[in-house]
């Protein structure tokens, strides 16, 4: 019976030291875990649920937040990774916008008050002559001289017409001409 005791004994502080063997085990799992996670979450930028767009480069890695479209270099420093935000330009375009803007309102405003509105008809009728055209002289005002008009136009097609018709002719003859020599050797 004592020998039952002993053995039960030695069973259980068999059992006993293994418990704390095995919790201590799970205690250094534990840490191991946690120290290699927080390892991977330095080891770059986050980019949680595709928030980051990430583009390599050669200094580092070019982090693009799709939310705010802010755009930010990380580099990896023996602190870990870091990241600074790129000069933004865009603050100094939206205020070169908003400036124009404000000019041009104000522009238009002063145009509004200078010029009152037209209406649609008018007193004086329109010139039936074109206004660019010079006056024709007549004999009385000295030499005489002969104006030759340009061609308008229809007679500018009318000629392309006949020069695309004369040349696709030209070509066609060429081309039997050399049908009918390659032919003949």
């Amino acid at each position: 019976m004592s020998e039952a005791k002993s053995s039960l004994k030695s069973s259980s502080l068999k059992s006993s030291s293994l418990k704390s063997s095995i919790s201590i085990l799970c205690t250094v799992l534990a840490l191991c875990l946690g120290a290699a996670a927080a390892a991977i979450a330095q080891a770059a930028p986050d980019s949680e649920n595709g928030r980051y767009a990430l583009s390599p480069t050669s200094d580092g890695v070019l982090r693009l937040d799709t939310r705010t479209g802010a755009v930010s270099t990380c580099s990896n420093s023996a602190a870990g990774w870091a990241c600074y935000a790129v000069p933004d330009e865009r603050a100094a375009l939206d205020g070169e916008i908003g400036r124009l803007q404000a000019d041009n309102e104000r522009l238009k405003a002063q145009l509004a008050a200078r010029e009152p509105v037209v209406s649609g008809k008018i007193d004086e009728p329109m010139p039936k002559s074109d206004s660019l055209r010079k006056p024709e002289l007549k004999a009385a005002d000295g030499e005489r001289k002969i104006e030759i008009p340009l061609p308008s136009d229809r007679d500018l097609d009318r000629m392309m017409s006949f020069m695309e018709k004369a040349w696709r002719r030209l070509i066609d003859i060429a081309n039997r001409i050399q049908k009918d020599v390659n032919g003949k050797l």
